[in-house]
Protein backbone atom coordinates (compact mmCIF):
# COMPACT_ATOMS: atom_id res chain seq x y z
CA UNK A 1 0.00 0.00 0.00
CA UNK A 2 1.27 3.54 -0.80
CA UNK A 3 1.53 6.16 2.20
CA UNK A 4 -0.52 8.69 2.71
CA UNK A 5 0.04 12.04 5.13
CA UNK A 6 -2.60 13.99 5.95
CA UNK A 7 -2.86 17.09 8.08
CA UNK A 8 -6.01 18.63 9.71
CA UNK A 9 -5.11 22.78 11.22
CA UNK A 10 -5.04 21.21 15.19
CA UNK A 11 -1.23 21.54 14.20
CA UNK A 12 -0.26 22.01 10.76
CA UNK A 13 3.58 22.47 11.41
CA UNK A 14 4.11 18.80 13.32
CA UNK A 15 2.18 17.24 10.67
CA UNK A 16 5.00 18.95 8.11
CA UNK A 17 8.10 17.76 10.42
CA UNK A 18 6.99 14.30 10.79
CA UNK A 19 5.94 14.10 6.87
CA UNK A 20 10.08 16.20 5.90
CA UNK A 21 11.50 12.87 8.07
CA UNK A 22 9.27 10.26 6.38
CA UNK A 23 10.09 11.90 3.35
CA UNK A 24 7.07 12.39 1.93
CA UNK A 25 4.87 15.14 1.02
CA UNK A 26 1.08 15.73 3.18
CA UNK A 27 -1.84 15.10 0.51
CA UNK A 28 -3.84 18.24 0.01
CA UNK A 29 -7.66 18.96 1.06
CA UNK A 30 -9.61 21.81 1.60
CA UNK A 31 -10.98 22.62 5.26
CA UNK A 32 -14.09 25.12 4.70
CA UNK A 33 -15.55 26.81 7.92
CA UNK A 34 -19.55 27.70 7.14
CA UNK A 35 -21.01 30.47 8.97
CA UNK A 36 -23.16 28.67 10.85
CA UNK A 37 -20.06 26.86 11.97
CA UNK A 38 -20.32 23.70 10.27
CA UNK A 39 -16.75 22.19 8.98
CA UNK A 40 -16.73 20.77 5.62
CA UNK A 41 -13.69 18.70 4.06
CA UNK A 42 -12.88 17.96 0.13
CA UNK A 43 -9.70 15.94 -0.34
CA UNK A 44 -8.20 17.22 -3.68
CA UNK A 45 -6.07 14.20 -4.03
CA UNK A 46 -6.76 10.70 -4.20
CA UNK A 47 -6.41 8.36 -1.32
CA UNK A 48 -7.92 4.77 -3.22
CA UNK A 49 -5.96 1.86 -1.63
CA UNK A 50 -3.25 3.79 0.74
CA UNK A 51 -2.65 3.09 4.09
CA UNK A 52 -3.40 6.87 5.37
CA UNK A 53 -2.02 8.46 8.46
CA UNK A 54 -4.42 11.63 10.00
CA UNK A 55 -2.15 14.08 11.44
CA UNK A 56 -4.98 15.74 14.10
CA UNK A 57 -4.17 15.84 18.17
CA UNK A 58 -7.37 16.95 20.08
CA UNK A 59 -6.21 19.79 21.76
CA UNK A 60 -7.91 23.01 22.23
CA UNK A 61 -10.44 24.11 21.17
CA UNK A 62 -11.06 20.11 21.38
CA UNK A 63 -14.79 19.43 20.20
CA UNK A 64 -13.60 21.37 17.07
CA UNK A 65 -10.18 19.57 16.25
CA UNK A 66 -12.21 16.31 16.94
CA UNK A 67 -14.52 16.95 14.74
CA UNK A 68 -12.51 18.06 11.95
CA UNK A 69 -10.48 14.41 12.51
CA UNK A 70 -13.54 12.51 12.22
CA UNK A 71 -14.22 14.49 9.33
CA UNK A 72 -11.00 13.58 7.69
CA UNK A 73 -11.56 9.77 7.94
CA UNK A 74 -14.77 10.10 6.56
CA UNK A 75 -13.94 11.61 3.59
CA UNK A 76 -10.54 9.29 3.52
CA UNK A 77 -13.00 6.18 3.81
CA UNK A 78 -15.41 7.23 1.25
CA UNK A 79 -12.80 8.05 -1.40
CA UNK A 80 -11.33 4.14 -0.46
CA UNK A 81 -8.79 4.07 1.50
CA UNK A 82 -7.69 0.93 3.06
CA UNK A 83 -6.42 1.47 6.22
CA UNK A 84 -6.87 5.04 8.22
CA UNK A 85 -4.85 5.80 11.30
CA UNK A 86 -5.37 8.40 13.84
CA UNK A 87 -1.88 10.03 14.50
CA UNK A 88 -3.56 12.05 17.84
CA UNK A 89 0.09 13.03 19.85
CA UNK A 90 -2.63 14.53 22.79
CA UNK A 91 -5.88 12.53 23.11
CA UNK A 92 -9.24 14.16 24.48
CA UNK A 93 -11.53 13.21 27.07
CA UNK A 94 -9.09 10.42 28.17
CA UNK A 95 -9.78 11.99 31.73
CA UNK A 96 -13.01 10.99 31.12
CA UNK A 97 -12.74 7.07 31.83
CA UNK A 98 -15.29 5.94 34.28
CA UNK A 99 -19.01 6.80 35.36
CA UNK A 100 -19.27 9.46 38.31
CA UNK A 101 -22.86 9.34 39.55
CA UNK A 102 -25.04 9.89 36.58
CA UNK A 103 -21.70 11.37 33.83
CA UNK A 104 -20.93 10.33 30.58
CA UNK A 105 -18.27 8.23 30.07
CA UNK A 106 -16.48 10.93 27.24
CA UNK A 107 -13.38 8.64 26.17
CA UNK A 108 -15.66 5.34 25.74
CA UNK A 109 -17.80 7.63 23.70
CA UNK A 110 -14.66 9.19 21.71
CA UNK A 111 -12.90 5.54 20.63
CA UNK A 112 -16.43 4.76 19.14
CA UNK A 113 -17.02 7.62 17.21
CA UNK A 114 -13.67 7.13 15.91
CA UNK A 115 -14.36 3.74 15.03
CA UNK A 116 -17.73 4.77 13.53
CA UNK A 117 -15.83 7.17 11.35
CA UNK A 118 -13.63 4.23 9.44
CA UNK A 119 -10.53 4.74 11.95
CA UNK A 120 -8.82 1.43 12.09
CA UNK A 121 -5.97 2.50 14.52
CA UNK A 122 -4.46 5.27 16.65
CA UNK A 123 -0.88 6.87 17.53
CA UNK A 124 -0.92 8.17 21.11
CA UNK A 125 1.15 10.00 23.08
CA UNK A 126 1.23 10.10 27.30
CA UNK A 127 -2.44 9.58 27.22
CA UNK A 128 -3.74 10.94 30.81
CA UNK A 129 -5.68 7.29 31.37
CA UNK A 130 -3.25 4.48 29.89
CA UNK A 131 -6.76 2.03 30.55
CA UNK A 132 -8.58 4.54 28.34
CA UNK A 133 -6.86 1.96 25.43
CA UNK A 134 -9.25 -0.51 26.72
CA UNK A 135 -11.79 1.38 25.03
CA UNK A 136 -10.79 1.16 21.69
CA UNK A 137 -11.22 -1.87 19.53
CA UNK A 138 -8.52 -1.04 17.42
CA UNK A 139 -5.18 -1.43 18.27
CA UNK A 140 -3.54 1.39 19.95
CA UNK A 141 0.02 2.62 19.55
CA UNK A 142 0.69 4.05 23.06
CA UNK A 143 4.19 5.73 22.83
CA UNK A 144 5.85 7.89 25.34
CA UNK A 145 7.75 11.36 25.20
CA UNK A 146 9.39 10.75 28.81
CA UNK A 147 12.64 9.29 27.66
CA UNK A 148 13.33 12.64 24.87
CA UNK A 149 12.05 14.76 27.93
CA UNK A 150 14.22 13.77 30.36
CA UNK A 151 16.91 13.82 28.01
CA UNK A 152 16.44 17.81 27.48
CA UNK A 153 15.87 18.23 31.11
CA UNK A 154 19.57 16.35 31.98
CA UNK A 155 20.91 19.08 30.46
CA UNK A 156 22.02 22.00 33.23
CA UNK A 157 20.02 19.88 35.58
CA UNK A 158 21.36 21.12 39.44
CA UNK A 159 23.05 18.09 41.02
CA UNK A 160 21.13 18.31 44.20
CA UNK A 161 17.54 18.31 42.11
CA UNK A 162 14.67 15.95 42.96
CA UNK A 163 12.05 14.66 40.59
CA UNK A 164 8.23 15.94 42.07
CA UNK A 165 5.54 14.39 41.17
CA UNK A 166 2.47 17.25 41.59
CA UNK A 167 -0.38 14.29 42.90
CA UNK A 168 -0.78 11.15 43.12
CA UNK A 169 -2.03 10.78 39.79
CA UNK A 170 1.70 11.41 37.85
CA UNK A 171 3.59 8.69 40.77
CA UNK A 172 4.53 6.72 38.38
CA UNK A 173 5.84 9.04 35.74
CA UNK A 174 8.23 10.42 38.48
CA UNK A 175 9.38 7.20 39.28
CA UNK A 176 10.30 6.88 35.58
CA UNK A 177 11.82 9.89 35.29
CA UNK A 178 14.07 9.24 38.75
CA UNK A 179 14.80 6.51 37.16
CA UNK A 180 16.14 7.88 34.02
CA UNK A 181 17.75 10.72 35.72
CA UNK A 182 18.84 8.50 38.86
CA UNK A 183 17.32 11.16 40.87
CA UNK A 184 14.74 10.93 44.12
CA UNK A 185 11.30 11.18 44.19
CA UNK A 186 8.60 13.33 46.04
CA UNK A 187 5.00 13.03 45.50
CA UNK A 188 2.69 15.53 46.34
CA UNK A 189 -0.93 14.80 48.08
CA UNK A 190 -3.33 17.55 46.59
CA UNK A 191 -6.95 17.61 46.20
CA UNK A 192 -8.71 19.50 43.50
CA UNK A 193 -11.67 22.15 45.13
CA UNK A 194 -12.52 23.08 41.43
CA UNK A 195 -11.51 22.82 37.68
CA UNK A 196 -9.17 25.91 38.63
CA UNK A 197 -8.07 25.58 42.05
CA UNK A 198 -5.95 23.11 44.00
CA UNK A 199 -5.02 22.15 47.76
CA UNK A 200 -2.39 20.55 48.79
CA UNK A 201 -2.21 19.01 52.00
CA UNK A 202 0.65 16.64 52.41
CA UNK A 203 4.57 15.94 50.74
CA UNK A 204 6.27 12.98 50.65
CA UNK A 205 9.54 12.76 50.63
CA UNK A 206 12.77 15.34 51.56
CA UNK A 207 12.37 18.56 49.36
CA UNK A 208 14.25 21.05 51.71
CA UNK A 209 17.54 22.56 49.79
CA UNK A 210 16.88 20.57 47.04
CA UNK A 211 15.99 22.11 43.27
CA UNK A 212 12.69 20.76 42.26
CA UNK A 213 11.74 19.04 39.09
CA UNK A 214 7.90 18.63 38.86
CA UNK A 215 6.48 16.26 36.31
CA UNK A 216 3.24 15.56 34.68
CA UNK A 217 1.45 14.05 31.69
CA UNK A 218 -0.07 17.79 30.72
CA UNK A 219 -0.31 21.35 31.33
CA UNK A 220 -4.30 22.21 31.44
CA UNK A 221 -4.79 25.47 33.65
CA UNK A 222 -1.87 25.47 35.81
CA UNK A 223 -3.22 24.95 38.77
CA UNK A 224 -1.93 21.22 39.97
CA UNK A 225 1.63 23.27 38.82
CA UNK A 226 1.18 26.06 41.02
CA UNK A 227 0.19 24.58 43.64
CA UNK A 228 2.69 22.06 43.94
CA UNK A 229 5.40 24.56 43.26
CA UNK A 230 3.80 26.55 46.61
CA UNK A 231 4.12 23.56 48.52
CA UNK A 232 7.41 22.55 47.73
CA UNK A 233 8.79 25.71 48.35
CA UNK A 234 7.20 26.07 51.30
CA UNK A 235 8.83 22.62 52.53
CA UNK A 236 12.18 24.17 51.88
CA UNK A 237 12.82 23.64 48.44
CA UNK A 238 15.27 25.92 46.33
CA UNK A 239 13.73 28.49 43.94
CA UNK A 240 15.08 26.87 41.14
CA UNK A 241 12.15 24.83 39.94
CA UNK A 242 12.04 22.57 36.62
CA UNK A 243 8.38 22.02 34.78
CA UNK A 244 8.32 18.70 32.64
CA UNK A 245 5.51 17.90 30.69
CA UNK A 246 4.24 15.94 27.39
CA UNK A 247 1.06 18.17 26.51
CA UNK A 248 0.94 21.84 27.25
CA UNK A 249 -1.99 22.82 26.75
CA UNK A 250 -2.28 26.24 28.82
CA UNK A 251 -5.52 27.23 28.56
CA UNK A 252 -7.27 29.89 30.57
CA UNK A 253 -4.64 31.93 32.93
CA UNK A 254 -2.06 29.43 32.56
CA UNK A 255 0.51 31.48 31.18
CA UNK A 256 0.14 33.89 33.46
CA UNK A 257 -0.26 31.28 36.44
CA UNK A 258 3.38 29.92 35.57
CA UNK A 259 4.82 33.14 34.84
CA UNK A 260 4.65 34.41 38.58
CA UNK A 261 6.15 31.00 39.34
CA UNK A 262 9.66 32.36 37.79
CA UNK A 263 9.93 29.04 36.29
CA UNK A 264 13.67 27.88 35.59
CA UNK A 265 12.42 26.14 32.51
CA UNK A 266 9.51 24.91 31.36
CA UNK A 267 10.14 21.67 28.93
CA UNK A 268 7.25 20.59 27.02
CA UNK A 269 7.01 18.44 23.45
CA UNK A 270 5.04 20.22 20.55
CA UNK A 271 2.17 17.34 20.54
CA UNK A 272 -0.68 20.57 20.13
CA UNK A 273 0.07 24.08 19.09
CA UNK A 274 1.92 26.46 21.23
CA UNK A 275 1.41 29.93 21.79
CA UNK A 276 3.29 32.27 20.06
CA UNK A 277 5.78 34.49 21.89
CA UNK A 278 4.58 33.31 25.15
CA UNK A 279 6.65 34.96 28.27
CA UNK A 280 7.36 31.63 29.50
CA UNK A 281 10.89 30.07 29.68
CA UNK A 282 9.45 26.96 26.89
CA UNK A 283 12.12 24.75 25.72
CA UNK A 284 10.47 22.91 23.09
CA UNK A 285 11.16 18.79 21.83
CA UNK A 286 9.61 17.65 19.04
CA UNK A 287 7.52 14.70 18.72
CA UNK A 288 8.42 14.54 14.60
CA UNK A 289 10.68 11.21 14.62
CA UNK A 290 8.75 9.50 17.62
CA UNK A 291 5.84 9.67 15.61
CA UNK A 292 7.20 9.01 11.95
CA UNK A 293 9.39 6.08 13.38
CA UNK A 294 5.70 4.50 14.81
CA UNK A 295 4.15 5.25 11.13
CA UNK A 296 6.94 3.43 9.56
CA UNK A 297 6.77 0.79 11.90
CA UNK A 298 2.78 0.27 11.21
CA UNK A 299 3.15 1.12 7.57
CA UNK A 300 5.38 -1.67 7.15
CA UNK A 301 4.01 -4.27 9.10
CA UNK A 302 0.27 -3.94 9.10
CA UNK A 303 -0.69 -6.47 11.95
CA UNK A 304 -4.22 -6.42 13.60
CA UNK A 305 -2.66 -6.08 17.00
CA UNK A 306 -1.54 -3.21 18.84
CA UNK A 307 2.17 -2.59 19.29
CA UNK A 308 3.07 -0.87 21.99
CA UNK A 309 6.64 0.57 22.33
CA UNK A 310 7.69 0.77 25.92
CA UNK A 311 8.54 3.85 27.71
Amino acid sequence: MRLSILSGTANSGLAAAMAAVLSTAIKQREITRFPDGELGIVLHESVRGDDVYLVQPAGPPVNEHFVELLLLADACRRDGAARITAVMPYVAYARQDRRAGRSAVGGRLMADVLASAGVDGVVAVDVHTPAIEGFFSAPVEHLSAVPLLADRVRSGLPRDSVVVAPDLGAAKLAERYARILDLPVAFVHKRRIAATEVAVHQITGDVAGRAPLIVDDMISTGATIEAASNAVLAAGARPAITVAATHALLVGQAVEWLRGLGLRRLVVTDSVRLPVDAPLPLEVVSLDRLLAEAVERLHGAPSPGAVTTPG
